[in-house]
């Protein structure tokens, strides 16, 4: 069976029912366990739930004992513990993390969302029938809206929504939250103003320890935090320095808590990232998996890559293409995965922070916050789609609130290259010791070239294209992912969409 992690639906104004079904009905494959809805006079919620925690107790929508206020929420909420030791223990019904957001907002109204840390898309409608919709500050769970024919429409996933809506859909906006009555407000931002810009102090390589210890603690308790789950969880594996980090920290946390970690790496038998996740796996001594992917298995994927992320950007399809072989494989053990989603721009780890205007220590600091703000458009649409296809929840510790805090207060001149200063530097050295030497200095590779996947789609989409033409290859290649993501919102064949591309 497909499946993926939660999903909503929620719809204001004129309802049709039937239709709100329909729709519930399209993004089932997010959530194969469980499907709820309530309709209470001009809106309707709806929810395919995923069971991750609280697997007995959870069911959605939520309601408090009266039933009167409901919830549907996709996502997780680290804090919930502490939510519901501040807001009283006997408020709860379940072990849910998602009863923290209910009760958040029954005790504080809308100002409640203040409360949360996580990842979170959520629609919610109180006792006097008002209806609220938010999502998390930095956007890692989707969520999409459509305005018009006297309604207003949410759903999880772009192709939820029914071909005449689709004009209309846009992303809703990360941090903010809408009702009917007060229209759209901002309650959190992907990165907090305090941050801006950073304070100047030395050059890259010239910190003390108490910034390294600074930089590796705020990590490891990003990377515990997220290892609640009353099923199983394991870390996908790239081999490159991000996720090795995550699977170092990981790696502590299961060897105190007496559980086995899995593991979990793509790539052709050949490619740099099998070898390198090898040894890390090796290392750390986990349950380490392996999925050898073949020419004929990427280019047989990439139709699903683009079907599952929505999307056609280059890097972000040929990335998806191991990403969605790995979750296939991943989700028939474990339902939660780890990823090292996000270092890159919080610590300049991509050439192009490198390069030309960016070498003004403003002008990297600028990029790097536009980057993070914008990372719900591409890597974590990505993130979520590939996982989501087969029923996994991926969470990304580096993004923490406190990570994305301390990273960005850094000075930019540390994050900066320079003779015999490689890109992250200063986050190698911080897990000095914890990983193999190899593993730490190991140059940045994006996923799509560490796993093979690069060169096998470009070879398979651009057969006649020279070496020197590589800009060309590369703008055709584009068109071809464009033509399968046309096709898929527009009914045509995807070996149609690829003669029309060529």
């Amino acid at each position: 069976m497909r499946r993926t992690v939660c999903g909503i639906v929620a719809a204001v104004g004129d309802i049709d029912v039937r239709l709100c079904r329909e729709i519930l009905n399209r993004i089932e494959h997010r959530g194969p366990d469980d499907t709820g809805e309530v309709h209470r006079g001009d809106v309707w919620l709806g929810h395919q739930r995923l069971s991750i925690m609280d697997v007995d107790g959870g069911h959605q929508p939520l309601a408090e004992p009266g039933g009167k206020s409901c919830l549907v929420a996709n996502g997780e909420i680290y804090n919930h513990r502490q939510i519901r030791a501040e807001l009283g223990p006997e408020l709860f019904r379940t072990g849910s993390d998602s009863e923290a957001a209910l009760h958040a907002l029954l005790v504080d109204g809308p100002a409640g969302l203040t409360r949360l840390r996580g990842m979170f898309a959520l629609a919610y409608i109180d006792e006097k029938g008002a209806f609220l919709a938010a999502r998390d500050s930095l956007g890692v769970k989707p969520l999409y809206w459509a305005r018009g024919n006297g309604r207003t429409l949410f759903a999880s996933e772009l192709r939820a929504f029914d071909p005449a809506d689709r004009p209309l859909v846009e992303s809703f906006p990360p941090g903010c939250c809408w009702s009917p009555q007060g229209g759209l407000v901002r309650f959190a931002d992907a990165v907090p103003p305090r941050v801006r810009p950073a304070r100047r102090a030395g050059k890259a390589g010239q910190w003390d320890e108490q910034l390294l210890k600074s930089v590796r603690e705020v990590i490891v308790s990003a990377v515990e935090a997220r290892m609640m789950s009353d099923v199983g969880i394991g870390v996908f594996l790239s081999g490159g320095l991000d996720s090795a980090i995550v699977t170092a920290v990981a790696a502590k946390y299961a060897e105190r808590n007496r559980q086995p970690l899995p593991t979990f790496a793509v790539g052709l038998a050949d490619s740099s990232d099998l070898a390198a996740a090898r040894v890390v796996a090796e290392h750390l001594g986990t349950e380490h998996h392996e999925v050898v992917m073949t020419p004929e298995d990427a280019v047989a994927t990439l139709p699903s890559a683009v079907r599952a992320i929505e999307h056609f950007d280059l890097h972000l399809v040929r990335s998806a293409v191991p990403n969605l072989l790995l979750a296939e494989y991943a989700a028939k053990r474990v339902r939660t995965v780890l990823t090292g989603e996000g270092a890159d721009e919080l610590f300049a780890g991509y050439p192009s922070y490198h390069v030309g205007p960016l070498l003004d220590p403003d002008a990297l600091q600028a990029e790097l916050v536009r980057d993070v703000e914008g990372l719900h458009h591409l890597n974590l649409q990505r993130c979520d789609r590939t996982t989501m296809a087969y029923g996994l929840e991926a969470r990304v510790p580096f993004l923490d609130r406190d990570v994305i805090e301390l990273a960005l207060s850094i000075p930019p001149e540390h994050k900066m290259i320079g003779p015999g200063i490689e890109e992250k530097k200063l986050l190698r050295d911080a897990f000095s010791g914890w990983l193999p030497e190899e593993i730490l200095r190991r140059g940045k590779l994006q996923f799509g070239h560490g796993s093979g996947a690069k060169d096998v789609l470009t070879a398979a989409l651009m057969p006649t294209a020279s070496d020197g033409a590589a800009g060309t290859g590369a703008l055709d290649e584009e068109a071809a992912f464009y033509a399968l993501w046309h096709a898929e919102f527009d009914g045509i064949s995807p070996e149609r969409a690829l003669e029309w591309s060529a």
